[in-house]
């Protein structure tokens, strides 16, 4: 109710006493959607402030405001040093005015995504806060009254809505009836009921802070939901109601939506980390599936005297199996020499297994350690709990270094790590910033395309197929990526610079081999 007629009017009340005989010293903002007012009697000061953000209006009273020395502009310089005479309270409405020696008003209007703040020279807008509101230049103060005087028959003709005869009541009062049972009633005693409602509303016994049932936040309330859910405060002043009330939102606001990002983090590098188990489990299985190539060298070579020089493939009997089976040959190959190939594509593909073995279990344990984070982050009940957490797990935001796999496109192929730029400029990162000079680099001769780098392993030189793969890459992701066949320079880090005055991507490569490969992803 912080933003309600009801609660506005007690406001208004109170300030007739804490402003009239005051003179405005200052009127001034140092964020765009807040509004900071001092008035000043006998070196005694006095502020308003004024919270006017799309999502959320407020109005609290600090006891001290402390304004920055930078990024602070004046406004409502016509009022600097006049007194205020006196508080208009308009009916039904959620605005309220401060009236000023010379014929000027400030006026808060403080409704929801509209509000505004708005000083007037007699009845015509001298100046406004959010300018973007347009039609606040043809605002009339009198226009806000609203008088509202239903009778019972206008309550029974509204099918007994309490809203609708009464559209200032707002989600707090009209959640009270509901949790006293009065859909049950008769019209007479819900009538009734309402009028007990409005007068407890205009002549409130205390302010509370509370969070009733079915309200995420904390609440400003002029009604005690203390039987369900026990007050974080309560008082007699208005005022600092507001305080309180701005305190406590503000915090909570904080929590929601620190946790909020941290949660949307984890949910999307847990659902990264299953959709690459899912992927990885995939690929592992068609691995083992297809993986024959040991057991068809061993065919080859149990049949050597049968397999004729040049053939280009040969029908043998796989003794694994009791089945015949056909094996592609290299016919400028001897049958021994065949054999060793796919002697030799068997022992890469038991690298890759053990690879791929290797990263799933990494993955695994990442998504435990991700499934952990998100319980604790949504049981934390507080923010600095909250902060703590997130710090003492390297899960702040604040504390992030970007990584090559959020930077880059990221592939693996037996062991090693291969690295693909995303844009010109994406691509000078990746050359001048995440390679180093034993890395491998890699580019589609000639085009345009991205650059693409093989981390160097200490003491390892790179596998011809590594070496492959990456150019297989450098080729998918250039101008050549249709061709059947794509030239792909390769050559070490160390040889390729970037000369001043090159535009974004362009580099100089000094020494150089070339492969001649098919572009595949």
């Amino acid at each position: 109710m912080h933003n309600s007629y009801y609660y506005i009017r007690q406001v208004s009340a109170a300030l007739v006493g804490r402003l009239v005989g005051r003179r405005l010293d200052a009127a001034f903002t140092q964020d765009r959607d807040e509004l900071v007012l001092t008035f000043l009697s006998d070196n005694d000061l006095f502020f308003v402030r004024a919270v006017l953000k799309n999502d959320f209006v407020c109005l609290t009273f600090p006891a001290v405001f402390h304004r920055a020395r930078k990024n602070s502009v004046e406004l409502f310089a016509d009022l600097n040093g006049l007194a205020v005479t006196g508080i208009v309270q308009y009916e039904n409405d959620r605005s309220f005015a401060v009236k000023f020696e010379n014929d000027r008003l400030l006026l808060f209007k403080l409704h929801g995504n509209r509000a505004n703040v708005l000083l007037y020279t007699g009845d015509t807008v001298a100046e406004l806060f959010q300018n973007n509101i347009a039609a606040d230049w043809e605002l009339r103060p009198d226009s806000l009254h609203r008088p509202l005087d239903p009778t019972f028959d206008d309550f029974v003709r509204s099918g007994c809505r309490p809203a609708v005869v009464y559209p200032t009541l707002g989600k707090l009062p009209l959640a009270w009836l509901e949790q006293d049972g009065f859909a049950g009633f008769s019209p007479e005693t819900q009538w009734q009921r309402l009028q007990n409602l409005l007068e407890t509303l205009a002549h409130p016994s205390a302010f509370y802070v509370t969070r009733p049932p079915g309200f995420a936040l904390p609440e400003l309330s002029l009604l005690p939901f203390d039987e369900v859910g026990k007050a974080q405060w309560q008082g007699d002043d208005p005022l600092e109601a507001a305080n309180q009330f701005y305190g406590r939102r503000a915090r909570e606001d904080t929590f929601a939506r620190e946790q909020g990002q941290a949660l949307a983090k984890l949910e999307k590098r847990r659902k990264q980390t299953e959709n690459y188990l899912a992927k990885t489990y995939e690929k592992l299985d068609a691995l083992l599936a297809e993986a024959r190539h040991e057991q068809t060298a061993n065919i080859l070579m149990a049949n050597l005297h049968q397999i004729p020089e040049g053939a280009e493939s040969v029908e043998l009997h796989d003794f694994y199996h009791d089945r015949p089976v056909r094996i592609k040959m290299k016919k400028e190959l001897s049958p021994q020499k065949n054999a060793e190939v796919y002697y030799r594509k068997a022992k890469n593909e038991k690298i890759e297994v053990a690879v791929l073995e290797k990263s799933i279990a990494q993955k695994e344990t990442e998504l435990t350690g991700t499934n952990r984070h998100l319980a604790a982050v949504q049981t934390a009940q507080d923010l600095k709990t909250l902060r703590n957490y997130l710090k003492d797990n390297s899960l702040s935001d604040t504390e992030t270094v970007p990584q090559p796999q959020d930077l880059f496109r990221r592939y693996e192929h037996m062991g090693f790590e291969i690295l693909v730029g995303k844009n010109a400029k994406n691509n000078d990162l990746l050359t001048r910033e995440y390679a180093w000079k034993e890395d491998l680099w890699l580019h589609a001769k000639d085009v345009s395309g991205s650059h693409v780098v093989v981390k160097y392993q200490s003491g390892k030189p790179f596998p011809e197929p590594v070496v492959e793969r990456a150019a297989q890459l450098a080729a998918f992701f250039s101008k050549r990526k249709h061709d059947t066949l794509c030239p792909v320079t390769v050559t070490p880090r160390k040889y390729v610079r970037k000369a001043k005055g090159l535009p974004d991507g362009a580099v100089i490569v000094d020494k150089e081999k070339v492969v001649l490969v098919e572009p595949r992803e």
